[in-house]
């Protein structure tokens, strides 16, 4: 390979977000675009896949073109689309696939399918420009919770992941439990900070004979279960105790499992991944954890720990160096695994 700059435009639509980057040499972002559907979704409490599908539709096009004219680069300067094609909603996958393939085959430039959580892995990437594999990740989103050795560029090992709900699911239901509505992370993250987290003992619960797996089911029961009790005794329920409780809970469960891991694999890097890596909480207690236990602790800002297209274009760059091209029969794969390549 020359020593010519190599730029990436990436696509991502897994979910929610519209989004488009411009990704110069796999670490410097030349632009990240998003359009958030957040907003609408709320109206519902949730994702809609159908809304979300129609409104990327809307969307894509003019996303990629302020991709492009913020990063002051034309469609012939760059060297390959990447574009996210599993997992997520499969409506919402076609529209960026659909998308990049057409790009691709009209300015005849490469295509290369990333992984989604292979993404947000690699959104560390960006502004810990010495962060390199070896290292220990722990994704946290709403639909995965997996604890990840990361062996090498594009090489994943899983070595911990949930029985049930995601962390990110079960911060939602307890959102919707006890008022704040959607997105659950974010409210209750900001609700916890009034509240005693010591105030109700919520479980850890672990899973027998796999102790990097999780499950946070349990948890979110435990929760419904304290509500109840509180309503047919006549108690007052405090929100604030109970989000901050909850979120020790999780907090408890994820830092616990992380630092086990590292050390059983003699890991000196720790990374942490995903929607719910922004949570202040959970940055606090690995930060504080990394710095007991002599390990260095990398996370992204909140902006690429969110669905964006920067993270993907990122993955991409270092698919395409690896020499991983894409044909036109790239499809959406709603329930990739991580590792998983087609």
């Amino acid at each position: 390979m020359s020593d010519k700059d190599i730029l990436i435009l990436g696509i991502e639509s897994s979910c929610d977000e519209t989004a488009a980057a411009v990704v110069k040499n796999g670490r410097n972002i030349l632009s990240n675009v998003i359009s958030s559907q957040i907003d609408i979704h709320t109206l519902y409490g949730g994702v809609v896949p159908e809304i979300a599908s129609r409104k990327h539709i809307e969307r894509i096009n003019y996303v990629i073109e302020e991709a492009l004219e913020k990063a002051e680069v034309k469609l012939e300067d760059i060297d390959a689309i990447g574009v996210t094609y599993g997992p997520g909603l499969v409506g919402a996958l076609l529209v960026g696939v659909a998308e990049a393939k057409a790009i691709a085959y009209a300015a005849g430039k490469p295509l290369v399918g990333v992984h989604h959580i292979e993404g947000h892995i690699s959104a560390n990437y960006i502004e810990n420009l010495d962060l390199e594999p070896p290292f220990m990740c722990m994704v946290v989103s709403g639909g995965h919770t997996h604890l990840v050795v990361v062996r090498d560029y594009g090489k994943y090992e899983v070595i911990g992941r949930t029985r049930d709900d995601a962390a990110g699911e079960a911060f939602d239901k307890v959102a919707r439990a006890i008022g704040l509505g959607y997105p659950g992370g974010p409210k209750v993250d900001r609700l916890a900070k009034e509240g005693n987290e010591n105030a109700i003992k919520f479980p850890r619960a672990s899973v027998e004979n796999a102790p990097f797996d999780f499950s946070f089911s349990g948890l979110k029961s435990a929760v419904l279960n304290y509500l109840n009790m509180c309503e047919m005794k006549g108690m007052e329920i405090n929100k604030a105790d109970i989000a901050a409780s909850f979120q020790k809970s999780i907090v408890d469960s994820l830092t616990t499992r992380a630092m086990l891991a590292c050390k059983e694999y003699n890991m000196n890097k720790f990374a942490i991944a995903g929607g719910v890596a922004s949570n202040s909480a959970i940055r606090s207690a690995f930060e504080q954890e990394c710095e007991k236990h002599n390990i260095q602790f990398y996370h992204p800002s909140p902006i690429f720990c969110t669905d964006n297209a920067a993270m993907i274009g990122v993955a991409a760059y270092y698919e395409y160096m690896a020499g991983v091209r894409h044909g036109w029969d790239l499809n959406a794969i709603p329930n990739l695994k991580l590792g998983e390549r087609v």
